[in-house]
């Protein structure tokens, strides 16, 4: 009698176990699939981004190199300043530079803000950005006038290497963002505007 009373009382102990462990892995599932989901999510906002910052590296070295080096002003001083001269020698490296610095403003500004969303110290996270173009800056401006000084004769030679490079450099950055620059301080932005909002209703009741 002893043994079936034993039996009795396990068999809603496994009963419940089981289904606790069915929901456990069923929130789990859902948990994974909700980071995936925003992962996906941030990636597509950072690419939305990088792509209006592309515009502005793409338009800026356009200008420069179509309109701004042609001028009588920059010819001359190509002309008579031996140091300019040297500098301008490969005229992409200098126009890529000052292209990529625009863009990289634009970029982290609006991926802080909107794709990451991190209240972070805004120096200490330009700063670690800072640390991986220190890195990716001379290596892609070396890459770059390397194949544009190999492949001079190709017309469009200037644009086929600044679109790779602009690519390696949205996929890197991304990664180096939201492992490096941004981690443990995603969505600190809206929880630091919702806090402020509750000590606002508060100090209005009290």
């Amino acid at each position: 009698m002893k043994t079936d009373v034993k039996r009795v009382k396990i068999k809603p102990l496994i009963f419940v176990n089981s289904a606790v462990l069915r929901e456990n892995k069923g929130a789990e599932c859902m948990s994974e699939e909700k980071k995936d989901k925003k992962n996906f999510g941030q990636f597509i906002k950072f690419v939305l981004f990088s792509c209006s910052a592309g515009i502005i590296q793409i338009g800026s070295f356009t200008l420069m190199s179509e309109v701004i080096i042609k001028l009588s002003f920059f010819q001359n001083l190509m002309q008579n300043n031996a140091t300019f001269a040297k500098i301008m020698e490969n005229e992409y490296g200098p126009m890529y530079l000052i292209a990529l610095i625009l863009s990289v403003i634009w970029n982290f500004t609006f991926n802080r803000k909107f794709t990451f969303k991190s209240a972070n110290n805004v120096p200490i996270a330009m700063l670690k950005v800072f640390g991986y173009y220190l890195v990716f800056t001379p290596v892609s401006t070396v890459l770059g006038n390397y194949f544009t000084a190999k492949f001079a004769s190709f017309a469009a030679i200037n644009y086929v290497v600044l679109g790779v490079t602009m690519l390696c450099n949205m996929i890197t950055e991304f990664l180096f963002d939201k492992f490096v620059v941004f981690k443990g301080s995603e969505g600190t932005a809206k929880d630091k505007k919702n806090s402020k909002k509750a000590d606002e209703q508060a100090n209005e009741k009290v």
